[in-house]
């Protein structure tokens, strides 16, 4: 008898439905193709979808936005480990390890938040390209190359950020397709907010971006010399994020919410 599978949808960094960042998530038995992934995932029509399938050692998760497979989302993960506890596949009190192609990924469960721990990732300074402006209708008072591909620009405050009102296809052909915005927040609750585009990966806004925090947490170090921060990313699902520097990791926290179940018959 072929195993039964099922998709839920999750709210991420959030405990009320409808905010945050909404990820499919599919729990299977063994890994799947790879092309029928690249297929639900485009079905879903959502940020990302994960799956997750045991592997030699560990549970591995992949991750699928509508149009590409990338190597780390921090929505789809905390989404996939709220499911593995909720369901029971994980007990509260234990440690969920998952292999991923960013490498292995470890989550705990505290009082309702979800904590993962994941790789950090440097930052090289450099020149403001000369079209950011035309295209971002922005300008950055610093510019960054990220060593997981994407840009990140710091801007002047969080209006700057707030306004900023992309020419997304312009931005496909640029190099800074995938591109982090941030600044200080205005809301003593918050350090900084933050605003995602990814529109080279088919995602012209991410609502809320966890794996962008493996960037943005020593990028805010390195400027306040500061280790634990609140993160609001102020798009307009909206997201806070508990984040903090440990050692050559970062740790993100968030909650999440299930919003429905679905057998799938393919």
């Amino acid at each position: 008898m072929s195993e039964k599978k099922f998709i839920f949808q999750v709210d991420a960094f959030t405990d009320q439905p409808f905010k945050g960042n909404p990820a499919g998530v599919c729990i299977l038995n063994s890994e799947p193709d790879s092309g029928w992934m690249q297929d639900v995932a485009m079905e879903m029509n959502l940020s990302e979808t994960a799956f997750v399938f045991q592997g030699k050692e560990t549970r591995n998760i992949r991750f699928f936005t509508p149009e590409a497979e990338i190597d780390l989302c921090g929505h789809a993960t905390l989404s996939a480990s709220h499911i593995l506890y909720e369901r029971g596949i994980v007990r509260e009190e234990q440690e969920i390890v998952l292999t991923s192609k960013a490498g292995k990924l470890y989550i705990r469960k505290n009082q309702g938040w979800i904590t993962m721990n994941f790789p950090s990732y440097t930052l090289e300074k450099i020149a403001e390209p000369e079209n950011f402006y035309s295209v971002s209708g922005k300008s950055s008072l610093e510019f960054y190359k990220t060593a997981h591909g994407w840009t990140l620009a710091l801007l002047k405050n969080e209006e700057d950020v707030r306004m900023m009102e992309p020419d997304f296809q312009a931005m496909k052909e640029t190099e800074f397709g995938d591109l982090i915005v941030t600044a200080p927040s205005d809301n003593k609750e918050f350090d900084f907010c933050v605003r995602c585009f990814a529109p080279a990966l088919g995602i012209n806004e991410d609502p809320v971006t966890g794996s962008a925090h493996c960037v943005l947490v020593p990028f805010w170090k390195m400027k306040t010399g500061k280790e634990r921060f609140i993160s609001h990313q102020i798009s307009k699902r909206e997201g806070i994020l508990k984040v903090s520097q440990r050692g050559d990791r970062v740790e993100i926290a968030g909650q999440a919410i299930t919003i429905l179940k679905a057998e799938m018959y393919v």
